[in-house]
């Protein structure tokens, strides 16, 4: 059963939430807005889209509200294909963030717009990555790129986010000048480093956890996780202690859960974080491992053949078979026959 958050980790993760929104929406009302330099990822989008709308067609309406516009159709897109408790935490922030940008004035502290993409990108990533931290997300972008990510395995969410944000800046150029557009790569310069120095900038990590609880740390992350792992036998080089090693690849949205899981299972556990350049073999994603475990434990298997290629299909297929014919044979009174 997935682990359900404690009464303290939810109000750490509502406080992070609305920690995140607040340097989010004070960025743009202090800093990017006013120097019509566009933030990163919905926000930018909402930006953008206010700006159009108010300039050629008169119409105004405020970007507070098209950011929680915009994001729900997202947040229904996460619910359904990324996961429930992240997608919950993401929406949380995005309404907190849409409050904030309508509560807040729009107040320009300068008016050079270098200082104001420098400090607006900084603080938006200060938030954000604080976020990231905590195994929240600011949501928009990180919701796409993720959905994207899983349907094709061999692309990584930095290489959506790139993307998608470039469509931003590019239109923010062709629709007005040019050179707000290159001021908001220096805003998404400054919002990249400070993220990475924060959090992480490796979409994926791998973990090793050398710990003496090794069944219940196999079954909790199993069971909150649906991840595989190698197992390593392990000894202590002054003790001579049993130990065993258990490492796995992680996405950089699973970490925090995953260092939380850990603490839970195994307080004394020693485990070290690598950050992983390149995945060279097989890596299941979320959404995959998923549908995986659904196999194992003999559920439905109508959309399996949809999420995991033939080829795994059959062989999870013939795994389980094998492994319950021989949970059977092993049961059995007659083990010689």
């Amino acid at each position: 059963m997935m682990h359900t958050l404690s009464v303290k980790e939810l109000v750490k993760k509502l406080a992070i939430s609305l920690c995140a929104a607040f340097l989010c929406a004070m960025s743009m009302n202090l800093f990017l807005i006013p120097a019509h330099v566009y933030a990163a990822g919905i926000n930018g989008a909402a930006q953008l889209l206010s700006n159009v709308l108010h300039d050629w067609l008169n119409f105004n309406i405020p970007i507070g509200l098209l950011v929680l516009l915009l994001n729900l159709p997202i947040v229904w897109l996460g619910w359904f294909k990324v996961g429930k408790g992240f997608t919950f935490f993401s929406f949380v922030t995005v309404f907190l963030t849409s409050l904030f940008l309508s509560v807040l004035p729009v107040y320009p502290l300068s008016s050079d717009i270098i200082l104001n993409s420098i400090f607006g990108g900084l603080i938006s990533a200060v938030g954000v990555g604080i976020a990231l931290k905590y195994g929240i997300s600011t949501g928009g972008l990180d919701i796409i790129a993720i959905y994207l990510t899983r349907r094709n395995r061999n692309a990584s969410s930095g290489k959506y986010f790139l993307i998608l944000n470039g469509i931003i800046i590019i239109l923010a150029g062709a629709i007005y000048e040019w050179q707000f557009a290159l001021y908001t790569l220096i805003s998404r310069f400054v919002n990249s480093y400070v993220i990475d120095m924060i959090h992480t900038k490796y979409q994926k990590l791998t973990v090793i956890t050398i710990t003496k609880e090794k069944d219940k740390m196999i079954a909790a992350i199993q069971d909150e996780f649906d991840r595989g792992m190698t197992i390593i036998p392990s000894y202590g080089g002054f003790t001579g202690t049993k130990r065993y090693s258990i490492m796995m690849v992680i996405s950089h949205y699973e970490l925090y859960q995953m260092e939380q899981l850990i603490k839970r299972v195994d307080p004394n556990a020693f485990t070290d974080i690598l950050e992983t350049n390149k995945i060279i073999g097989l890596y299941h994603t979320e959404e995959q491992q998923k549908e995986i475990q659904k196999m194992k434990h003999g559920e439905s298997m109508k959309n399996q053949h949809l999420t995991l290629s033939k080829e795994d299909f059959d062989h999870f297929q013939q795994l389980f078979k094998a492994q319950a014919e021989k949970k059977v044979t092993d049961h059995s009174p007659f083990p010689n026959e």
